[in-house]
């Protein structure tokens, strides 16, 4: 694939979160954590609770713009 990262990242941003976070959770799932960085047993757990809540539907997601409104009131 010869695609340039910055288009790709550029056109991911304009997906909706519940998809953005779907795409993010799939690269994850494709690194080697071990070789390329540690990660402890207990942030894999919490990695794997927090993609699971939102693969369930149980979490509760926020986009940017509604972060900042709710932070400006």
């Amino acid at each position: 694939m010869n695609a340039d990262p910055k288009i790709i990242i550029e056109e991911a941003l304009k997906l909706d979160t519940h998809t953005r976070a779907l795409i993010a959770e799939a690269l994850l799932e494709t690194l080697d954590y071990e070789e390329d960085f540690a990660i402890s047993q207990e942030w894999m757990e919490e990695i794997n609770r927090r993609c699971a809540a939102i693969d369930s539907g149980v979490a509760k997601l926020v986009d940017h713009e509604s972060t900042m409104r709710q932070l400006r009131v």
